[in-house]
């Protein structure tokens, strides 16, 4: 069982689910989703670190004033919110959207990451993500959320899990239909404006970058261009797995740890 606490930052609260006890542990969600969705991993990891899943800016209960935000913003609501608990460093694990804040955080304040983890994620959408983005924001306000879930599904997961894990998929898809519409859009803006590759080569950290082999929102080709940039990153290609490599397989929570375990 996890515990929920409110964390004091500039925007209001960061809302976040916690579990166990032992090092630091911060666990972020992808887009339009909520620190909740970590509860399968975080359940397999809290035996051995203080989990921490906080929801971001917008998403969850987490405070949001409605203007636009980037993710270097959402990168900021975190260091706050590590300050107000006076937690110094941390391991630090990323999946898609968080996967982004995660190498923001990472690449702005080194000294602050112990380990990281890039699961299902980039540093930039390419030359024609503002367009892309821009049309997934006015969709995310103009279509009702669960005529969103058919392209979200797909994509997150295979169809041989989707087919025989129908409440593990229910459990997330109730996750994102209960997220803000108006703060996905905003996010969607976010990945539109994100390139961060300048800061990759500033990452100090052991890092691990996963990825689906069937992962076509953020495929292979750009977890290679992650492992090729920050220094001494270490890559792996999931086989069989898509955008929610993590979920759709939580026993991967042990190469985690491995890697965690490895970077003391």
């Amino acid at each position: 069982m996890s515990d929920r606490r409110l964390v004091q930052i500039r925007q209001g609260r960061m809302a976040m689910s916690t579990w166990g006890a032992g090092e630091p542990l911060v666990l972020l969600h992808p887009l339009a989703t909520a620190g909740e969705l970590w509860a399968p991993v975080a359940e397999v990891l809290a035996d051995r670190y203080q989990v921490f899943a906080p929801d971001l800016r917008g998403h969850g209960g987490t405070s949001w004033d409605r203007d636009g935000f980037t993710i270097q913003d959402m990168a900021d609501d975190l260091r706050q919110a590590l300050d107000t608990l006076s937690i110094g460093s941390v391991h630090l694990l990323g999946m898609s959207m968080g996967g982004s804040v995660a190498m923001t955080f990472a690449g702005l304040h080194p000294d602050r990451v112990r380990s990281l983890v890039l699961a299902d994620t980039t540093a930039w959408y390419g030359d024609k993500a503002p367009a892309t983005w821009a049309d997934r924001a006015d969709k995310a306000v103009s279509v009702p959320r669960e005529k969103q879930v058919t392209f979200q599904v797909d994509r997150w997961f295979t169809d041989a899990f989707r087919d025989n894990n129908p409440e593990d998929v229910q459990r997330v898809v109730d996750i994102f239909v209960a997220t803000d519409s108006e703060a996905h859009a905003a996010a969607c803006r976010a990945f539109g404006a994100m390139d961060v590759r300048k800061l990759l080569p500033a990452i100090t950290a052991p890092t691990l970058v996963l990825v689906g082999e069937e992962d076509y929102a953020t495929p292979p080709d750009m977890a290679r261009q992650l492992h090729d940039t920050i220094p001494g990153a270490t890559l792996r290609v999931l086989p069989a797995l898509r955008h929610m490599s993590l979920i759709e397989l939580p026993a991967l929570a042990e190469t985690v740890a491995d890697h965690l375990a490895g970077a003391r």
